[in-house]
């Protein structure tokens, strides 16, 4: 039986999930939310899907697990994949995980969503140039983290580094551009290289462009 994931394009906290699963080899298929349409803040998706009201989430059997974090561990947990090589590397890809939780991923995801799914007239700039600010930094901080490395942590991919991408692909403005991060930039096409590897929308059903039909 396929794992289930509910998900959608638009959620780059979703990708961090829907990649390593495909890259895994483990048997799973998307299932789309219509966050827009207001799925999520429903009754009966909280009730009866995820009680936090929102994505990813992912079904095994009886096992529900929510949070992209928790998710990904259970993906290293199954397969032994993408979790660090010893313990120090296990911690320090926590660490990352961690780290793009709190910093780059949840700010990313924020700005990204006013500066392009609120209406134009609904966009607080003074809250967007903050944001842009503070995400200046965190990319600095992952930009030098990652010279001289093929990978944030260890010799291989780990979920450090598909936690920390999670957002970096999407092509909607949101104070990030590639080729101002030249070791992102690198680090994000080593990412892409990996066999099986596809973009946020080709992974998942939903993107800006279904919406505009």
């Amino acid at each position: 039986m396929k794992m289930k994931l509910y998900c959608m394009g638009e959620s780059g906290n979703s990708y961090k999930a829907a990649l390593p699963l495909e890259l895994s080899g483990l048997a799973w298929e998307p299932v789309w939310v219509d966050f827009f349409g207001g799925e999520t803040r429903s009754a009966e998706f909280r009730k009866n899907i995820n009680a936090l009201g929102e994505v990813p989430l992912l079904i095994d059997g009886d096992l529900k697990l929510a949070q992209s974090g928790v998710i990904q561990s259970y993906v290293t947990e199954k397969t032994g994949q993408f979790g660090g090589g010893n313990s120090e590397e296990r911690r320090e890809v926590q660490m990352w995980v961690l780290w793009d939780n709190h910093k780059l991923s949840s700010q990313a995801g924020v700005t990204r969503f006013m500066m392009n799914f609120l209406p134009p007239e609904k966009r607080p700039e003074p809250v967007i140039n903050f944001m842009l600010g503070r995400l200046k930094g965190v990319y600095a901080v992952l930009n030098e983290a990652l010279k001289g490395r093929e990978w944030l942590v260890g010799d291989a991919p780990t979920m450090a580094d598909f936690s920390c991408c999670g957002y970096l692909y999407y092509p909607e403005p949101f104070g990030f551009e590639r080729k101002e991060w030249p070791e992102i930039d690198r680090w994000l096409g080593n990412i892409a290289a990996l066999d099986g590897w596809k973009h946020p929308y080709d992974l998942m059903p939903g993107s800006p462009s279904d919406r505009a039909k």
